[in-house]
C-alpha cells in the first residue's frame, strides 16, 4: 500500500536534504516572514528551494493530489477538498538551521480523508530518516541500515523522559514539568525530531501547549509515532484532522509512547482548566 508514494517521498526528501546541507555550509541570510497565524518567523532561501524541489516532484508524480507546503500555500485550500493531500515542511526547525545546531528536519506527509497515512522525516545533519505508512510499521534508516521502530512501555511519569523545545521554553511549560515530575527533560529543536525521539525510545512524551504548530509540523511525524506504537493527539486527547482550513494546531500537541497517553492527558487536564484552555 502506498509503495510508490513512499518511494517518491523518500527520494524527494533525499534530494532536498542534499541541497539544504549544501546551503547550510554557506553564509545563510535569515529573513522574517509573516506566518499564517500573523506571527513573524524566520525563513531562508533553503526553505524556499527545498519546498520548490519537493512540491514540483510531487506535482509531477501525483498531478491529481493537493499539495500544501509551509512555503507554498494554495489559496484554494485544496488540502481541505481533495481526498489526498501532501503536507510538507521543507525545513522543520528553521531556527536550528540558522543557528547551525543540527536540529532541523525535512518532513513530507500524506493525508487521505483527513487522516495522516504516510510520513517521512529526514534529519539531514544527522543522516537519519524515519518513515512509516499506516498499517505497515515505522522504520529508521541510519548509516544505511533499516530498523523497525517500537516505542517504550513506560507509564510511570517518574521513569519517563520528556522532549522539550530548545527555543521557546515558557513559564507554563515549567509548571507542566513540575506537575508531572518526569525523570529527565531533553531539549531539542524541530517538532519532527522531538516526536522521533519517542519513536526511537530516547524519550517517552512530548507536550506542546502552544497553538502555534501547524499541519505541516504534525502530519508526517504522526504516522511515524503511531506506527511505532505511540500516539499523537491534541492536548485534550482528540485526534488531529488534516481536512480543515485552519492551518494551526490550535489545541496544541501531545505525543507519547502510547502506553502512557491516557494518563498524560488525564494528568494534564487540571492544568488546562487552571489556564482556562478550552478546545477550539
Amino acid at each position: 500500500m502506498l509503495e510508490f508514494e513512499l518511494e517518491t517521498a523518500l527520494t524527494l526528501a533525499d534530494h532536498a536534504s542534499q541541497k539544504i546541507l549544501e546551503l547550510y555550509r554557506t553564509d545563510l541570510v535569515a529573513e522574517e516572514k509573516l506566518g499564517v497565524d500573523n506571527m513573524y518567523e524566520p525563513v531562508t532561501i533553503a526553505d524556499r528551494i527545498a519546498s520548490r524541489m519537493i512540491v514540483d516532484g510531487l506535482r509531477a508524480a501525483f498531478p491529481d493530489d493537493a499539495i500544501l507546503s509551509e512555503e507554498d500555500i494554495d489559496d484554494k485550500a485544496g488540502w481541505v477538498t481533495n481526498e489526498r493531500a501532501w503536507i510538507i515542511d521543507p525545513i522543520d526547525g528553521t531556527a536550528g538551521y540558522i543557528n547551525q545546531d543540527g536540529d532541523f528536519a525535512v518532513q513530507i506527509g500524506l493525508a487521505v480523508g483527513g487522516k495522516a497515512m504516510l510520513g517521512v522525516v529526514q534529519l539531514p545533519f544527522y543522516g537519519i530518516t524515519h518513515y512509516a505508512v499506516a498499517g505497515s510499521g515505522a522504520f529508521i534508516v541510519n548509516d544505511g541500515e533499516t530498523t523497525r521502530l517500537h516505542t517504550s512501555s513506560l507509564n510511570e511519569f517518574a521513569e519517563m523522559k520528556v522532549a522539550m523545545t530548545r527555543n521557546h521554553y515558557s513559564r507554563r511549560m515549567a509548571q507542566v514539568l513540575d506537575h508531572f515530575g518526569f525523570k529527565e527533560m531533553v531539549r531539542r529543536g524541530s517538532v519532527g525530531l522531538k516526536i522521533g525521539l519517542i519513536a526511537i525510545r530516547e524519550c517517552d512524551v512530548y507536550i506542546h501547549l502552544s497553538p502555534r504548530t501547524k499541519l505541516w509540523d504534525s502530519c508526517a511525524p504522526e504516522v511515524i509515532i503511531t506506527e511505532a506504537g505511540g500516539r499523537l493527539t491534541d492536548v485534550f486527547g482528540e485526534p488531529l484532522d488534516y481536512h480543515r482550513s485552519e492551518l494551526s494546531n490550535l489545541n496544541g500537541l501531545v505525543a507519547t509512547n502510547g502506553a502512557a497517553h491516557a494518563a498524560v492527558i488525564d494528568h494534564l487536564r487540571p492544568l488546562l482548566d487552571e489556564y482556562g484552555r478550552t478546545r477550539q
